[in-house]
């Protein structure tokens, strides 16, 4: 539906040289396009390990976001571009037709919007779902209220200044995406794990008398992992040692790690004679 809607736009934007619904159009196009990505990133994601991929190819998740906000950013040059062009030279325009196929475009991209809202905490590329149809809603509705403007005063360099805006609204909604992406492609620390978190819940442990060489990534845009050393009391068995890491895995799990490899260090408690 949302695809048909966006070639409803082109042939109508067009028709009527109006930059707001091509661009419009565009960044709905572009959305799309992130959709069907996020289709492939679903399939990668089920992808098993290999000797090759140990991780399998989950963590193409987070390379497919980075590649939405970049491409996302990559096209407000373009719009704003051709925007200022327009500025100085606008063009009669039908209001009206301009309201109309945009106020179809708030029900559309509403209702998608309100599927994802649910999971959008969950998973970064459902966020960036969420952000996108949220995003296209909110342009629907400054074409809409442009439009009207248009029809009863004429002032046709309003065309071009909503395009600035869907540009204004593209970065707004696509920044924190790119940021964070582009953290868990480095490998940072994900925003939805505090490491300082992680060392209070391992010390409060029994038997856990310290914690170092933490290092915690994503591993996709819901899972992430960790490793660390952790130390415990010289008299500790093995026995014990095995079971204060199930607690501490556990507990990890709390704190948004789904993976965690520990290694146990023994205090050595030196006594001078």
């Amino acid at each position: 539906l949302n695809l048909v809607y966006v070639i409803v736009q082109v042939i109508i934007g067009f028709r009527i040289n109006s930059l707001a619904l091509l661009s419009d159009a565009g960044h709905n196009l572009l959305d799309e396009g992130a959709l069907a990505l996020k289709l492939l990133d679903y399939k990668l994601h089920q992808s098993k390990p290999t000797n090759q991929n140990t991780y399998g190819y989950k963590k193409s998740s987070i390379l497919i976001s980075l590649f939405n906000a970049i491409v996302l950013l990559i096209s407000i040059g373009a719009i704003g571009y051709e925007a200022i062009l327009r500025f100085n030279n606008p063009q009669p325009l039908p209001g009206v037709t301009i309201a109309i196929v945009s106020g179809i475009g708030i029900i559309i991209n509403g209702v998608s919007a309100f599927m994802f809202f649910r999971d959008k905490e969950k998973d970064l590329n459902v966020k960036s779902a969420f952000l996108h149809l949220a995003a296209d809603a909110l342009v629907s509705l400054g074409l809409v209220a442009g439009g009207i403007i248009m029809y009863y005063t004429h002032i046709y360099w309003i065309d071009p200044v909503l395009s600035l805006i869907v540009c204004t609204v593209i970065i707004a909604s696509t920044w924190n995406l790119l940021k964070g992406s582009l953290r868990l492609s480095l490998d940072g620390v994900p925003e939805n794990v505090d490491i300082e978190k992680v060392k209070q819940t391992a010390l409060k442990i029994d038997g856990i008398t310290g914690i170092h060489h933490i290092h915690i990534w994503a591993i996709s845009t819901t899972q992430n992992a960790l490793t660390a050393h952790i130390i415990v009391e010289g008299q500790t068995s093995l026995e014990q040692a095995q079971k204060i890491k199930g607690i501490l895995k556990h507990e990890l799990e709390h704190q948004n790690i789904q993976h965690a490899t520990l290694e146990i260090e023994i205090k050595i408690n030196n006594h001078k004679c």
